[in-house]
């Protein structure tokens, strides 16, 4: 005995399918590692969950059965998925976005499957402005830091350490760290920067001036 019908589980699980397609779509074209297939299979393991979850509830009804635990496994279980999309790049971490989105994606099929259908779409809705509108405001008006490491390869003559620091002083938004490491057999150095931009702009202006300074052999950003 199935106490929701046929045609209303198949309602709800086309509903979670084409709810994670659309939140999927936008992160597929943003060229993120969890894309259209993820968010839709997800929604709809989600929302069959709940379906489980509701028919087991009334079928074991009295019984030593807590049917909610199966629902409950979801919300836990998919930060495991979600840290699978989160990269670190030396100091900078990306994919924290995409983890939100799979995690709230599965919140959404889970209310689609318990059949609210008004509340999932709005959630959806303001998902996507915030991924898409948002993210435009984001990039014109709010600063962005970017933590790198430089490291400089110099000829070890007089002031080029001092314009190296007036320079990375100038273009940086802040130098965190300025590390020298000295060659004795060929009078060659190598300088190790830790420095903080607000615009990637600045680390191409940088290594634009950077490779312009005379003795300086090469440049490279970690």
């Amino acid at each position: 005995m199935t106490v929701i019908p046929w045609h209303e589980i198949f309602l709800r699980l086309a509903a979670a399918l084409l709810a994670g397609g659309a939140i999927g779509f936008e992160r597929e074209r943003d060229s993120q590692p969890a894309g259209l297939r993820t968010h839709m299979i997800l929604a709809l393991g989600a929302a069959l969950v709940m379906i489980l979850s509701i028919n087991i509830a009334i079928e074991f009804q009295g019984q030593d059965a807590e049917p909610t635990r199966l629902a409950a496994q979801v919300v836990s279980g998919i930060g495991f998925l979600g840290a699978g999309a989160i990269l670190r790049f030396g100091f900078n971490v990306k994919g924290l976005t995409t983890a939100s989105t799979l995690w709230t994606t599965a919140m959404v099929g889970m209310a689609i499957g318990y059949g609210y259908y008004l509340v999932s779409f709005f959630a959806v809705v303001i998902m996507l402005v915030v991924l898409t509108l948002v993210e435009r405001f984001e990039k014109r008006f709010v600063r962005v830091n970017i933590m790198r490491t430089v490291v400089i390869d110099v000829h070890d003559r007089e002031g080029i350490l001092r314009e190296v620091r007036k320079t990375m002083t100038k273009l940086a938004d802040s130098i965190i760290a300025f590390n020298v490491q000295k060659s004795v057999k060929n009078k060659h150095m190598r300088l190790e920067i830790i420095a903080r931009f607000n615009r990637s702009e600045k680390l191409e202006d940088m290594m634009e001036v950077i490779s312009s300074i005379e003795g300086v052999r090469g440049i490279k950003i970690e």
